[in-house]
């Protein structure tokens, strides 16, 4: 069988290397709640064990766009997957939902186990940061749909906020405080543009700017915003 997957162009046997690989940094991000091991047709997570009275259940799904294109490019792998988390918790951290659980989707032209390792590891570092567990994920294989060396990557998650805490920006008035947090850079957001004018102004990605390769500051992650939000939210009433 696995003969006939190689000739279709599918490698089943670089497939079960890159769950291999990538196992390791998936549980580190597991939280209590989530029930059963890795690897099942679908993921369960335990709401009860939330000590909620009236959880609500917020979800967003998003992808990390042509950023991907420079870090593919440049063979930088790791921080794409924090984007990938990032994108989705922070989207759900608007209505005041704390992040629970995140899915991952990883579709390429050949699966290289040790880049899919990377794009995970950043990922499991995301989830681990926010709290987030990476319940369960999907890597294709799909040579005729992919360059040589392309991917993409795209998430989903669910998050939980008490249905009185649920934040719509309804309340919003005139006199309360606004509160603004310093990004990262420019997130994952305008890429398209971003690489337009590079090609045109002729930057050299690998020379510095603040003492950093300018390949570094196009790739900054995407920040993570659940933390000092949620902080907030403990001290203070949200109206976003």
């Amino acid at each position: 069988m696995s003969k006939a997957y190689e000739q279709s162009g599918v490698n089943i046997h670089a497939g079960y290397e890159a769950v291999e690989r990538m196992s390791s940094h998936v549980k580190r991000t597991m939280r209590k709640e989530v029930i059963g091991g890795l690897g099942g047709f679908g993921a369960t997570f335990d709401l009860s064990q939330l000590n909620m009275t009236a959880p609500v259940l917020v979800s967003g799904t998003d992808g990390v766009g042509t950023k991907l294109k420079l870090a593919i490019d440049y063979g930088k792998h790791d921080s794409i997957g924090i984007d990938a988390v990032a994108m989705c918790v922070n989207d759900i951290l608007t209505t005041g939902a704390e992040p629970l659980y995140f899915l991952d989707y990883i579709a390429t032209n050949k699966v290289v186990p040790e880049v899919i390792e990377q794009i995970v590891k950043g990922i499991s570092d995301a989830c681990v940061e926010t709290n987030t567990a990476l319940i369960g994920g999907e890597t294709a294989e799909m040579g005729e749909m992919y360059h040589e060396g392309e991917y993409d990557v795209a998430g989903f998650a669910v998050g939980a906020v008490e249905k009185d805490d649920y934040v719509d920006g309804s309340e919003v008035e005139e006199g309360q405080v606004v509160i603004g947090l310093a990004s990262s850079g420019i997130h994952s957001n305008g890429y398209s543009l971003v690489r337009k004018l590079i090609n045109e102004s002729g930057i050299e990605l690998a020379s510095n700017f603040d003492n950093r390769p300018f390949i570094d500051v196009f790739l900054e992650p995407t920040k993570l915003y659940v933390k000092p939000v949620l902080a907030l939210k403990k001290k203070f009433l949200l109206r976003q």
